[in-house]
């Protein structure tokens, strides 16, 4: 039975490295030090939002049907996804313009277009 990789120690929490790959098929076995991909860190629930994220092609508007959530939902856990994967969160330059059109195409409620154009 094959196990998801855990990525921190149980005993410490610091992180794991790979230390042995072997091969299914032949039994080949590699020793050495690997490192995994940043999306190995990620949580279950994180990996989901970004399988969802990837099919919608990254449409905001098909994410939100998707998963049943907000505008300022997404973006939120977009946000956590971005800091998670050990990236700065980038300050917001809001597109007024981009908001303003967003809401005429009934993308986004006023209530969101408020919070949008409210962040920093």
């Amino acid at each position: 039975m094959a196990y998801q990789v855990i990525t921190n120690c149980p005993v410490c929490s610091k992180t794991l490295k790979i230390t042995k790959l072997q091969c299914t098929h032949c039994h080949t076995t590699i020793e050495n030090e690997f490192e995994l991909s940043k999306l190995a860190s990620l949580s279950k629930e994180q990996l989901h939002f970004v399988e969802v994220f990837l099919l919608c092609r990254g449409n905001i508007k098909e994410v939100e049907k998707e998963l049943g959530i907000s505008y300022p939902t997404v973006r939120g856990k977009l946000t956590d996804i971005i800091l998670s994967l050990g990236y700065e969160k980038k300050k917001n330059v809001v597109d007024e313009k981009k908001v303003v059109t967003m809401l005429e195409n009934g993308e986004i409620t006023p209530e969101e277009a408020i919070k949008l154009l409210k962040e920093d």
